[in-house]
């Protein structure tokens, strides 16, 4: 908990130095990665908004996700975590965010995509970079350890960012 609260105050310090906003898009962590970034005093003034999209339909209806994605690909892959990003970005005007959806288990998990297979997506501006990770442990363990990715993820885009200004 230490550990992601951190990481969360750290991304806040990089967002402001950009003068930017942050939108997640969650499916996995049913909320998690807003509410690491929630906990950060003074967060309203770079986090937008949070989408807690945990079955098929609510992901193409809040974040326009196209339905015949799920049969063809299911909803843990890279492009169901790709539309996720660039639909919360379009609802909240964001200019980062981030999106998760996975098998945390007990069950649900498959031989192609075992429990503990997360994919992960962020956005910032028009880019979007998205990877396939698999957590080991229980399912408090695979939510944790998205969160933690979540974020990092962020913070090495955000460092990026900054970079790049000089």
């Amino acid at each position: 908990m230490k550990e992601i609260t951190q990481l969360a105050a750290e991304l806040g310090r990089r967002l402001q130095v950009l003068n930017a906003h942050v939108t997640t898009a969650e499916s996995c962590t049913g909320g998690g990665i807003a509410e690491a970034i929630t906990r950060i005093p003074g967060s309203s003034a770079w986090f937008e908004a949070g989408y807690v999209t945990y079955s098929n339909r609510q992901k193409t209806q809040q974040l326009n996700v196209p339905e015949k994605l799920f049969p063809k690909v299911g909803a843990v892959s890279r492009e169901v975590v790709e539309a996720m990003v660039k639909g919360a970005q379009e609802k909240s005007l964001a200019r980062f965010a981030v999106a998760v959806s996975g098998v945390a288990g007990p069950d649900g998990g498959s031989p192609d995509k075992p429990v503990g297979t997360v994919w992960l997506a962020w956005g910032v501006g028009e880019e979007v970079i998205a990877q396939r990770q698999h957590f080991p442990g229980n399912r408090d363990e695979v939510r944790r350890q998205t969160v933690k990715a979540a974020l990092e993820g962020l913070l090495r885009r955000a460092a990026l960012e900054i970079e790049k200004q000089g």
